[in-house]
């Protein structure tokens, strides 16, 4: 169980469940066990499942129920906050999901908008209304990716924010200074908390963000609570550590992203550069994962470039997942 979050209590760096497969493509039990406990036990704000990276849109009922009670369970030994992705293309099947583990008291839900056809703004609200009532007394996170069919504009986020008051959260891929400047003018900031993504914390902390569902997280959870440290403690360095984590992206991230790896392949290629937890590369059915040739050469100029991330090169203790 988690105490409920707030608009001002929905802050710092999250770190993401991803999912070991085996060969057959079931999950590993012992393997998500292993890095479930990794996460409860670090310094990480809070840890959320069955989000993008959590390839929570090839997950069965069962298997996402059975995620979340492994979640909740590790959690609750720890007393780390954790959120639940209750997404699905489906509606229908979000109300079930939250139905479904209420119980379990999450500090939040995470809701992505259905994804099959866009929606008006009317619909939009009816939408969140209705699976706010079905969170009771649970806030939302409104997940918007940039994939996403409807985009969440500063107006209709305003809309949402004045018909949900549980509705605490955004997680969104950032916007331009043009975007950022009318959340202010329609008092988004003060009544939402503007998650932006890991690899850009400190320049969204600096814009009016609160925090992020943090890809960085995957990459090596304690160096990215201690990059968010420094994000106060010294903005410039952690503003240059953010340049070279992107010169790093753009070295060994985007040219994979090019070529059509996805995202969930991309998040476990990070974790495997980062060598915290054995969650190896492969991804569901029908995706393809990432290359076992792209992590050495990753790993080898994360460690030169982005040290900071990690106090601790075990280069030969990293675990190697199926």
């Amino acid at each position: 169980m988690s105490a409920a979050l707030s608009a001002a209590t929905l802050t710092g760096v999250w770190g993401p469940v991803l999912l070991p497969l085996r060969a057959d493509d079931d999950i590993d039990r012992s393997r998500l066990e292993a890095e479930i406990r990794t996460l409860a036990e670090s310094r990480l704000h809070g840890i959320y499942a069955h989000g993008t990276a959590g390839e929570m849109h090839l997950l069965l009922d069962d298997e996402s129920d059975r995620v979340s009670r492994m979640l909740a369970s590790a959690c609750a030994a720890t007393g780390k906050p954790f959120q639940l992705g209750a997404s699905h293309p489906v509606p229908q099947v979000t109300l079930e999901r939250i139905a479904r583990t209420r119980e379990l008291r999450p500090a939040a839900y995470q809701v992505a908008l259905p994804d099959w056809l866009p929606l008006t703004d009317d619909e939009c609200v009816a939408f969140v209304t209705r699976v706010a009532e079905a969170a009771e007394s649970i806030p939302l996170v409104l997940y918007n990716p940039g994939h996403a069919t409807t985009t969440l504009t500063p107006r209709l986020l305003g809309r949402l924010l004045d018909e949900t008051p549980s509705l605490i959260g955004v997680k969104v891929p950032g916007g331009d200074d043009a975007w950022w400047d009318e959340l202010r003018t329609l008092g988004v900031l003060e009544r939402c908390a503007v998650f932006v993504p890991g690899h850009r914390l400190a320049s969204g902390l600096a814009r009016g963000a609160s925090g992020s569902y943090s890809n960085i997280a995957g990459l090596s959870p304690a160096g990215a609570v201690r990059w968010y440290d420094l994000m106060t403690a010294d903005p410039a360095t952690a503003g240059d550590l953010e340049r070279r984590i992107g010169e790093w992206f753009t070295r060994h991230v985007l040219p994979l992203q090019r070529a059509g790896v996805s995202d969930p392949a991309l998040d476990k290629l990070l974790a495997a550069v980062g060598g915290w937890a054995d969650i190896g590369l492969r991804v569901r059915w029908p995706y393809r994962p990432a290359p076992d040739s792209a992590v050495a050469a990753a790993r080898d100029d994360a460690y030169a470039l982005l040290p900071e991330l990690f106090p601790v090169l075990p280069a030969d203790t990293i675990p190697k997942g199926a």
